[in-house]
């Protein structure tokens, strides 16, 4: 995809915030933007060579992201992201953003659209107040865990709680599994006990795996793991992949050594082997590798 036509897909701030998030299956035309449809994106655009270290493995070290220091947000990149521009870096399958944000005291983003995007928010530390056009408010910390189905339009806001702290939390995006559903929003407090030496479910395609219900064929599961353990993996869906995200410490996945913040795309397999090297945590999710 061209920088052109990827900054066709957003609309952009004058922070730099990508607020569309434009899908191969769809773009929506509705009163919050007009935009033209942008190329699909695929598996082909899993990053090439220099990124793998196998040829059904990708690895992306936490200093390799993009990244923007606004101010009042200080974000690192995963993947292509509003002024973050990379080719090699659009997607890994349906996951098509993974962004490591720190919002400063009092401040936030204020409201503004998606459609046809599952948006999952993962507090790391602080409170976020939410409010969305669906007429929810509330406040997300740590433990929590807020899912978005945009559908067919919604806007909302994510600010930070206190004035006198910072809060940290992952944003993702996923591509849906189809387009112009009703929009949802849903929010759940999960035990930290439930991921100690264990990969909890918080996200899932339907609630009776444990997690948050979306509308997408992936599970998210968080670990708290202590050095020395060790567990294999087993994916859920034929045909997924499963991305991992050291959120802490060191772990090895199936051989690859992996540092806090590194990234490891791993597809055709049917389990992963994992092992902590230290006290770590650990956000697993498998994802389609196919679009639509």
């Amino acid at each position: 995809m061209k920088r052109k036509n990827f900054l066709k897909a957003g609309l952009l701030t004058s922070a730099g915030l990508f607020l569309k998030g434009a899908s191969a299956i769809e773009v929506m035309t509705n009163n919050n933007d007009e935009l033209l449809p942008i190329d699909n994106i695929g598996f082909n655009h899993i990053p090439p060579t220099q990124s793998k270290v196998k040829t059904n493995m990708v690895l992306h070290k936490s200093n390799t992201r993009g990244g923007a220091n606004h101010g009042w947000l200080n974000t690192k990149h995963t993947f292509s992201f509003a002024n973050y521009y990379n080719p090699e870096r659009m997607n890994f399958g349906v996951l098509r953003v993974l962004n490591d944000d720190i919002i400063s005291g009092g401040t936030g983003f204020p409201k503004h659209p998606h459609d046809n995007m599952e948006i999952i928010s993962i507090p790391l530390y602080g409170d976020l107040e939410h409010k969305d056009t669906l007429g929810n408010v509330s406040v997300i910390k740590q433990y929590d865990i807020q899912t978005m189905s945009a559908g067919t339009g919604i806007q909302h806001s994510e600010y930070n709680k206190n004035k006198d702290k910072e809060a940290h939390f992952l944003q993702i995006w996923l591509f849906p599994k189809s387009a112009n559903i009703k929009p949802k929003y849903d929010q759940r407090s999960f035990k930290p006990s439930d991921r100690r030496n264990k990969l909890q479910v918080v996200v899932s395609p339907n609630a009776k795996d444990g997690g948050i219900a979306i509308h997408q064929d992936a599970w998210f599961s968080l670990g708290k793991l202590d050095k020395g353990f060790k567990q294999t993996y087993k994916i859920y869906k034929p045909g997924n992949g499963v991305y991992a995200f050291v959120i802490d410490g060191d772990v090895t996945i199936n051989g690859q050594k992996l540092n806090k913040r590194d990234g490891l795309g791993i597809w055709d397999v049917k389990e992963i082997s994992i092992s902590a090297d230290s006290n770590a945590e650990l956000l697993l999710m498998d994802v389609p590798m196919q679009i639509g």
